[in-house]
């Protein structure tokens, strides 16, 4: 036979065992090259600077070569595991190791390099595509167009080359260390299988449990005022990465074996086929997966936590601009207002119009607080909050004693929550106005320019307001102290009316605001953010999926031997097959549930600071996250049921 011939053989059976390997490198290259030409497009230029696209897209291309580089270097040394008989009989044979070297090394290269292409040619097709999407997430009206870029076609060669050489340095450094007997038991000492189960590892379990409980319990109660300064906020976020993460490690080192040990034990240690190939794989080779099971499961939780809380913030861009600006249209001056409502007039555009005086009054809080965060910037005895006269609304009506508070943020009010009712004193330059609280309404009055961000509206009595206006402190004053609301009557003509606020120019006048022009803006950020971690977190599912499946297809090879013997005792396919799956469930199953509840726990401790909807966006990322991640374990299921088949 020669080389030759000996190359196409190899590289055919390679394509034909490893396809998935080949379709997640052509996937890398594809995605990785769309988004070098991204940063290299001229239709990019022009959106630069509304979303600040290059620079983003260029820290996602590095994520992505280190997610791709890792992913291809652990299926590297996966796949030389399996050929290590191949080697070891090419070595008795009278090959060199340099010759065997030399002829895995074109094999790589032509399986390497035609994915490479092929991944080329599909990232350039589809960036129009990609760009498309982008410019729809973000809300920039401009049009895409399909060029090809030299530029990112030499940087994805050189990309790729580096990571080429580095497979091939790990390769040669394999073949020159091993000896011909070590390479026939490299498959037979790869694996550590435990025999028993120790107490130590009943213990790493249980302690495990108990990391991971207390690093939920812990951030469940992050912004409930339990910490109540800085560093202790950041000792708190340490404790829950430190004891989630290794909770995670000792979890799978010994609670997972622990608990199948117990199944078993209570049934006698008469298992059925089906429990004598899930139960039994999973204790004895969890264990030697723990530190990969750890990473896979980590970062799956970080990206479904990254690609929730952007999409909850992408989500939430209408709310969150409703909350900033309550009416379609703040302006702070009357001029501005005048000028505006005379444009409308001339284009016949319907609008309600609320005018209100605005004044900054200290507040003595103290007594109404129900927490005690000691890094909040203001002191609460004397807490500078916008006030306005209940005369400016037309469904609130206070008698002189009463004061309520309307519209507090949401990450605000977890360091500064109110009690439903107590006493507070209002603080003028010189008089003191003790008043009774009646609590806290959700509806947002004024615009965040006036609220310091976040802070509650203070309404009092026209009264009371006439006495702290006659009795103000010039120091706490803002500039504008006038609001002017503009609600447009038909939505149809909101788009017209913003139009008019544009040419205007009144959106360069301090304080003046457009509802929509905020939305918007908040779309390009935010929708940018999701579309890069979305792609990312894309990325590190099929390549981990990928890694996961080339485990079990090289447990299933492992234990063909033993499926031989089952099935010469009689069990059918269809009975193996039912024990396999369940072995699929725990093996695909364990590290997406544990991912979904560490996301899960870190998203609900802090959603509040990214947007204003939790369940429809979290829900949703986890749904496809679990569809997409279920694919590997129903294609492994069909692996073993092709090494069931020919394993009689």
């Amino acid at each position: 036979m020669s080389i030759n011939h000996l190359i196409l053989r190899n590289l055919k059976k390679n394509i034909k065992n490893y396809y998935l390997y080949v379709f997640a490198l052509i996937f890398s290259v594809a995605l990785y090259f769309a988004f070098v030409t991204l940063q290299y497009d001229p239709t990019m230029n022009e959106a630069k600077g509304s979303i600040k696209g290059a620079a983003a897209l260029k820290a996602a291309s590095i994520l992505l070569i280190a997610i791709v580089a890792v992913f291809l270097l652990y299926a590297n040394k996966l796949f030389m595991k399996r050929r290590s008989k191949e080697i070891g009989l090419f070595q008795l044979i009278g090959m060199t190791k340099n010759g065997i070297f030399r002829l895995m090394s074109v094999e790589n290269l032509i399986l390497y390099y035609g994915s490479l292409l092929i991944g080329i040619f599909i990232g350039f097709s589809c960036s129009k595509l990609i760009m498309m999407l982008l410019f729809k997430i973000t809300d920039v009206e401009t049009n895409a167009t399909l060029q090809f870029s030299v530029e990112a076609l030499i940087q994805t060669f050189i990309v790729f080359t580096l990571i080429y050489l580095v497979i091939m340095l790990m390769n040669y450094v394999f073949i020159k260390r091993q000896t011909i007997l070590s390479l026939f038991r490299v498959l037979s000492s790869a694996e550590g299988k435990v025999k028993k189960i120790s107490v130590l590892e009943v213990l790493f379990g249980i302690i495990g449990i108990v990391l991971i409980i207390s690093g939920y319990y812990v951030s469940s109660k992050l912004f409930d005022g339990d910490f109540s300064n800085m560093n202790e906020l950041f000792m708190a976020m340490i404790f829950i990465l430190g004891s989630v993460i290794i909770g995670t490690y000792l979890f799978y080192k010994g609670s997972v074996t622990f608990i199948t040990n117990v199944i078993r034990k209570k049934k006698g240690g008469y298992l059925n086929i089906n429990e004598v190939l899930s139960l039994s794989s999973i204790m004895f080779r969890m264990k030697s997966n723990a530190l990969l099971l750890t990473i896979i499961t980590t970062v799956s939780a970080l990206a479904i936590g990254l690609l929730s809380l952007s999409y909850i913030s992408y989500y939430s861009t209408e709310k969150t601009a409703e909350q900033n600006v309550p009416t379609h249209f703040s302006l702070t001056n009357d001029k501005d207002a005048k000028e505006f409502e005379k444009a409308l007039d001339a284009k016949k555009i319907a609008y309600n119009e609320k005018r209100m005086k605005v004044i900054q009054v200290d507040i003595d809080i103290r007594k109404i607080m129900d927490s005690n965060f000691k890094e909040l910037k203001s002191d609460p005895s004397a807490m500078t909050f916008p006030v306005i006269s209940d005369k400016s609304l037309s469904d609130v009506d206070l008698s002189k004693d009463e004061t309520l508070f309307s519209g507090l943020d949401g990450m605000l009010s977890k360091v500064m929550s109110f009690k439903d009712s107590g006493t507070i004193v209002l603080k003028g330059k010189k008089e003191r106005i003790p008043q009774k609280y009646i609590g806290l309404k959700d509806k947002f009055i004024l615009p965040y320019t006036f609220t310091f961000g976040g802070l509650p509206v203070a309404v009092v009595d026209d009264t009371v307001f006439q006495q702290l206006k006659n009795d103000l402190d010039p120091e706490i004053q803002f500039d504008q102290s006038y609001y002017v609301g503009i609600d447009i009557k038909d939505d149809a003509n909101l788009e017209k009316a913003n139009n008019i606020f544009e040419k205007l120019h009144l959106d360069d006048h301090p304080g003046n605001l457009s509802r929509l022009l905020m939305s918007s803006s908040q779309k390009q950020a935010m929708g940018l953010i999701m579309f890069i971690v979305g792609f990312l977190g894309l990325t590190f599912l099929i390549t981990s999926g990928c890694i996961l499946y080339f485990k079990q297809m090289d447990e299933s090879e492992d234990e063909k031997p033993n499926y031989t013997i089952l099935r010469k005792l009689g069990f059918t396919q269809i009975d193996l097959l039912k024990g396999i799956q369940a072995k699929q469930l725990f093996n695909f199953g364990i590290p997406l549930a544990v991912g979904l509840l560490h996301s899960y726990f870190a998203v609900k401790s802090g959603w509040f600071i990214f947007g204003t909807e939790l369940w429809t966006p979290m829900i949703a990322v986890m749904v496809l996250y679990t569809v997409l991640y279920s694919i590997f374990g129903i294609l492994s299921v069909l692996y073993y049921k092709k090494v069931i088949k020919d394993a009689l």
